[in-house]
């Protein structure tokens, strides 16, 4: 579901060395099979990898197009269970009934203004050169949960359609009500586009690729290179996802047969107003048939015209919009299978990745699924060689992940309970790609995630994945104009003695049930920066040759991307001991908690700076007067805010977190069996102590007060959210409520670690 542009975590090669014997398998009974060392065991698993194995998955599952309700899908479904199981796994498929919205018809038209009357291309015409094109089936220009409806309206650009672009229209004098809103992909999740224009009262939403950000600006468009051609679209969903992902009918709990769903008006996470994605192509007539004032420079992209917003009044161009669909409820079909553990069945290692796609799905998500099943077929091998995992592990592939997150969030939900009593971590992928290693996610698991970088090899350089990002970093941090971040970024790679950060996770993929509703770590990992998977993203060329000509080549990432989480889940199956370093997640609240108060004084800078600037006109006095602009609305004053509660609970996370690692690294090795099972009743629900039952302000399904999706960026995290975005958007009460909150949220955390270096220490 989520896109993957540039490096979104810092991994390093730091932990070079052995893996701690702390999770190394004890002896065995001499009589019985003997166990390898765990450098051993890696290397079998290794050598089970076949790349040329994995490109024929792909093209298999790649064949006809994957969506929601389509045959493929299931037959997929189906060939996968049937895979699990004969590779030694217990394997089922798990459905649920949920709606999910198909169009039955639909229309785009330019019917008054330079150009018209036209009508868009709603379809994806076969490109010479990319063979074979499976159009069958393939759903045209359509993004879920937007709103049905008919509408004719003047059309109004809004360049990426943030907030911000809306306060830049109103000083522009130009107004968005009852228009119908063109934007460009890019900067944010898309349903984030159409939930602004309809918040600020638009008529209907247009979403388009502009050849600036994924066309041929970016290099040679599909088949000659790997961009966005200009009839190609990107389709995708448009449901409220920062306010919930799941079945729009069944928010917080399971959909399953017999579940009460409420009426689709009640609905929060489906929008009122029709939208549709549509073509560069065809995007160039209708932004070339607008007049109005001349729209920003940033606001320009790289089509062969001068960009303008629309007119405020009625005249201008007028467009055409009408969306039906049928909103029957469709089966979704998760496949899950399980490794029973031999000494600690009920803690579950939890692994995933999903099998729908808009159309054929090669890269996004089928690159990632290939990943899982070469990993699940390695482990068959491992078992029938005589290892068994200590924990139980459990292998998703799940459905509906592109609709809205379907597939994990109705399983997760539904399986709420024994989740919280037995989840250990979930680790997810999804897109997948040649280049760089990513990852994100909880960041107690940091130090764990750079010894893994630092024990696989990059199959371009022969050096560790860990070692060849870090030399990236270092090089991006010297470039002329390089950013404040990148030469930060740099700093920390040359210096062999830190761990690089991971990222925090926002959402976009199936991790977000897991983190953000349950309360489970979570991992995601991924491979790309040196291919462009991007340019056809939820595209019917998203397809079997684009990715193997130039998103990973031999399928080499792809295989490396098996060996890094198959080397996570065996570790972490096998481990006697936590893995988790609890100094790198205090380090990285506290970093958060200094950048919200920075924050607070911007917020509150900004506002008697702009109180003095309207007081004395100076945006009348500096504005052009060829181009007249209002000044800006009067913000609200920021009053000062109290952190003391935050400030308190950082500390004591910080010397909770030090105490445990430190009687952690000095005494693990000797602790009873006994003490073992003791710790880890505690450190297993540790991070549901970040939950707090109220939830988000405005959006409670976001349970969790050290990440969340922005409520206005969708994909991006926000850290420490229910204060971070109460400020942001001036809601200064929250901001005070939520310091206290979190504050809770964190102390409590501290607290469930106080318990475990009791344990440790022989209490």
């Amino acid at each position: 579901m989520k896109p993957r542009i540039g490096l979104a975590a810092l991994l390093s090669a730091c932990a070079i060395g052995a893996v701690s014997t702390a999770w190394a398998a004890p002896p065995a009974d001499k009589t019985g099979p003997q166990p390898m060392d765990s450098k051993a065991l890696e290397a079998k698993f290794d050598a089970q990898i076949d790349p040329a194995e994995m490109g024929a998955w792909l093209k298999l599952l790649a064949a006809e197009p994957n969506h929601v309700g389509s045959v493929h899908d299931k037959t997929n479904a189906e060939w996968i269970a049937a895979q699990l199981k004969s590779w030694g796994w217990d394997a089922k498929i798990e459905t649920f009934d949920v709606l999910y919205p198909t169009p039955i018809s639909e229309a785009l038209e330019l019917v008054s203004g330079p150009g018209a009357p036209f009508k868009a291309m709603l379809t994806e015409p076969p490109i010479p050169g990319d063979a074979p094109t499976y159009t069958k089936d393939a759903l045209p220009a359509y993004v879920d949960y937007q709103g049905d409806g008919d509408v004719t309206a003047p059309l109004v650009y809004a360049n990426y359609g943030l907030p911000d672009d809306y306060l830049a229209l109103e000083r522009m004098g130009i107004s968005v009500k009852g228009k119908i809103v063109i934007t460009r992909y890019g900067a944010s999740f898309r349903g984030i586009k159409p939930l602004l224009a309809q918040m600020h009262g638009a008529a209907g939403s247009i979403i388009y690729s502009d050849p600036k950000d994924d066309g041929y600006a970016t290099g040679d468009v599909y088949p000659k290179g790997p961009a966005r051609p200009p009839q190609s679209f990107q389709r995708g969903s448009v449901g409220d996802l920062p306010v919930a992902p799941g079945d729009p009918l069944t928010p917080g709990y399971g959909s399953t047969k017999g579940a009460k769903r409420i009426d689709r008006k009640d609905a929060v996470t489906i929008l009122k107003i029709p939208c549709l994605p549509i073509s560069y192509a065809d995007a160039l007539v209708l932004l070339a048939s607008l007049n109005g004032p001349v729209a920003p420079a940033a606001w320009q992209g790289s089509l062969p015209i001068t960009y303008h917003v629309g007119t405020s009044g009625t005249g201008g161009a007028q467009v055409h919009i009408a969306v039906k669909s049928d909103w029957s409820q469709k089966t979704l079909y998760d496949v899950i299978g399980t490794l029973k553990g031999s000494e600690e069945p009920n803690d579950w290692i939890v692994r995933g990745n999903h099998h729908d796609g808009w159309v054929m799905g090669a890269s996004d998500p089928l690159a990632g699924q290939i990943a899982l099943l070469a990993e699940a077929k390695a482990f068959g091998g491992l078992m029938k060689s005589g290892w068994k995992p200590k924990r139980t592990i459990v292998y998703t592939s799940w459905d509906g992940e592109e609709a809205l997150l379907l597939g994990s969030t109705e399983w997760a939900e539904t399986h709420a309970d024994e989740l919280k009593a037995k989840g250990v971590i979930y680790i997810n992928s999804d897109s997948n790609g040649r280049g760089f290693l990513r990852a994100e996610g909880s960041h107690a698991f940091q130090h764990f995630v750079n010894q893994l970088a630092a024990d696989v090899k990059d199959p371009e350089t022969g050096v560790s994945v860990g070692e060849r990002l870090r030399a990236r970093l270092e090089v991006r941090g010297t470039e002329p104009g390089a950013s404040l971040e990148a030469r930060a970024a740099a700093r920390i790679a040359a210096d062999p003695t830190k761990d690089l950060p991971i990222a925090a996770m926002g959402s976009g993929s199936d991790y977000s049930a897991f983190l953000e509703h349950l309360g489970l770590p979570a991992l995601d990992f991924g491979y790309g920066g040196e291919s462009d998977g991007n340019g056809v993203y939820h595209s019917l060329y998203d397809d079997y040759q684009h990715h193997a000509t130039f998103v990973d080549p031999g399928f080499v990432y792809d295989a490396t991307l098996a060996k890094t989480v198959g080397r996570a889940v065996m570790r972490l199956a096998d481990t006697d001991l936590p893995l988790q370093r609890y100094g790198d997640f205090a380090d990285t609240v506290s970093g958060y908690l200094d950048e919200v108060k920075k924050l607070a004084d911007t917020t509150r800078d900004t506002a008697s700076t702009q109180a003095k600037l309207l007081g004395s006109h100076a945006y009348e006095l500096a504005a052009d007067p060829t181009k007249p602009l209002k000044p800006p609305a009067p913000l609200a004053a920021s009053p000062p805010m109290d952190f003391g509660a935050l400030d308190a609970a950082v500390a004591k996370l910080k010397a909770s977190s030090a105490a445990f690692d430190t009687a952690l690294a000095a005494k693990g090795e000797s602790l009873s069996k006994a003490q073992r099972a003791r710790l880890d009743t505690v450190i297993r629900p540790l991070e549901q102590s970040l939950l707090r039952p109220e939830g988000l302000p405005g959006r409670p399904w976001y349970r969790q007060m050290i990440y969340a999706p922005g409520r206005f960026t969708g994909y991006g995290a926000k850290t420490l959210p229910g204060v971070r975005e109460a400020i942001e958007e001036r809601r200064f009460d929250d901001a005070q409520k939520y310091v206290v909150v979190t504050a809770r949220a964190v102390t409590t955390y501290a607290g469930e670690l106080d318990k475990a270096t009791t344990i440790v220490n022989g209490g």
